[in-house]
């Protein structure tokens, strides 16, 4: 799940209570709902609406926002009524900023259903929950867990003085509700929806909540409810690391292979963090500036995990780790950094925390899952830092439970995913039944839906006339998808690469 913050959560209302907060599709019907419009990145004429919801529903009258979401008309006059909608990932992350990017991977759907982008509230343009922009800070700022520390503890405050500021409700309970009430204000009579990594989360919730709603789901990188999220990803992200080290050390082709090239890879690695903390000088990735900086242990550990995710960068972590073993540290910092320059992989930080604090925080205590060797509880005691401040919502029980789906879903994971691998995955479609489908694609990091021929596999699912043809789908060709090889800089003239005679 994109990667490092969370966030709020909500006072508990009876399901009558909530039922009656919720427009009617007769309500919402005699309101027209769209205005044409345009979206960098997306070239045809697209349309925007927005419904206004109720902070608060307990306080019906009190504060509102005005929950913004994207429709991306059927392209064929003879639509099926049964749009998608993208749940996105996080959580932070605003749907409709991801909308352009995700276009190429949905375009096949698009010929015969709407699209349908919803910027969850504390994102995007629905009360958004923005910290300020870290990207410009000295290294050393960026790296120190006190200033850290203060800087969110300043974002909270200055948060909490917007009109919409109670940081209690932003759970994803309360955001499914407002989903529900899209869905109404359109029309649609069921959605298939689409989740990524924090967005299955939230699919999974809007699918206990409104069953009915629903006809298909894609669960892309799967991250439970009660996946606690801070203690996952030591383990996971650990498993990921070890799982690239191993592929290193079977790799032993001659003149490509990563075990010629870097015979003692894991030994420096050891090596690399038994030297830490230390000072350092590096040339800042963004700007070129040498800047003097003392550097962590979390923060290598931090600029390793974020290349995981996916594979084409993980690919370069065998070289970057050489590199830094022997004091060139440019190569990691700048990995770490590769995802993240992403403007619409921005994570608006205050909805993170509001939800991370109040559904995955307050389980650490009785979380019992090993941590990683090498990553330890580094992600954990951050977050508990954060959380002893910020202010948390309320959780139903029913929230960490997943219900027998009644309608069909299809689970994807990436065999070396460092924060929703399978083992999330597998248990989810245990607790789903008969109707699901877990498929891994073993060599995939996070996110394997626009990867080969598993875009052929989710059109098949969702188009499927019956929910017999749905599933199961034949995705035997996840297989053969295959881990990019590894990177390998030149050898200087004169220099031979290490373990070579």
């Amino acid at each position: 799940m994109p990667h490092h913050h969370r966030s709020t959560r909500w006072v508990q209302i009876a399901t009558v209570v909530v039922s009656l907060l919720l427009p009617t599709a007769a309500t919402m019907a005699a309101k027209p709902a769209l205005q044409a419009c345009r979206v960098e990145g997306i070239p045809n004429e697209v349309q925007c609406g927005t419904v206004q919801r109720p902070l608060d529903p307990a306080r019906p009258n009190g504060p509102q926002i005005d929950v913004h979401y994207l429709v991306v008309p059927a392209m064929a006059r003879n639509k099926q009524p049964d749009a998608v909608l993208l749940l996105a990932g996080g959580p932070g992350q605003s749907a409709i900023s991801v909308a352009p990017s995700v276009m190429s991977r949905l375009g096949r759907l698009n010929n015969r259903r709407d699209l349908v982008f919803i910027d969850q509230r504390g994102t995007g343009q629905s009360a958004p929950l923005q910290c300020a922009d870290e990207s410009h800070l000295p290294i050393q700022e960026a790296l120190d867990p006190a200033a850290q520390l203060k800087r969110l503890r300043q974002c909270k405050e200055s948060l909490e003085e917007l009109p919409y500021g109670d940081l209690r409700f932003y759970t994803t309970t309360l955001a499914m509700q407002d989903f529900e009430a899209v869905r109404l204000q359109l029309g649609v009579t069921q959605w298939n929806l689409v989740g990524a990594s924090y967005g299955t989360r939230a699919a999974l919730e809007y699918q206990r909540q409104f069953p009915g709603s629903v006809r298909r789901t894609v669960l892309d990188g799967v991250a439970p409810p009660d996946m606690v999220l801070p203690a996952s990803f030591s383990v996971d992200g650990q498993a990921a690391l070890d799982a690239l080290f191993a592929a290193c050390e079977k790799d032993t082709q001659a003149g490509r292979g990563c075990a010629r090239r870097f015979p003692t890879l894991r030994q420096e690695w050891q090596s690399l963090l038994a030297g830490l903390p230390r000072t350092v000088t590096v040339n800042q990735p963004m700007t070129g500036i040498p800047e003097t900086f003392t550097l962590t242990r979390s923060a290598v550990l931090q600029s390793v995990r974020a290349p995981l995710y996916a594979p084409a960068l993980a690919a370069a972590l065998p070289a970057a780790i050489h590199a830094a073993a022997q004091g060139r540290y440019e190569g990691l910092l700048g990995l770490s950094g590769a995802l993240a320059s992403s403007k619409a992989l921005r994570l608006a930080m205050g909805m993170h925390f509001s939800v991370v604090c109040t559904e995955d925080v307050p389980r650490l205590t009785t979380d019992t899952q090993p941590v990683g060797a090498d990553f330890g509880t580094s992600d954990a005691d951050l977050y508990r830092a954060v959380c002893s401040f910020w202010p948390r919502g309320a959780v139903d029980a029913d929230f960490y439970q997943v219900p027998k789906a009644q309608t069909p879903v299809l689970l994807l994971s990436g065999g070396a995913d460092p924060a929703t691998p399978p083992r999330h995955g597998s248990r989810v479609a245990a607790a789903l039944g008969a109707k699901a489908q877990h498929i891994v694609v073993p060599q995939a990091g996070h996110g394997v839906m626009s990867l080969g021929c598993m875009h052929d596999v989710v059109f098949r699912f969702i188009t499927a006339a019956t929910d017999a043809l749905a599933l199961p789908q034949d995705a035997s060709c996840a297989v053969h998808i295959p881990r990019p090889d590894v990177f390998l800089p030149p050898i200087a003239p004169n220099t031979k690469a290490a373990g070579q005679p």
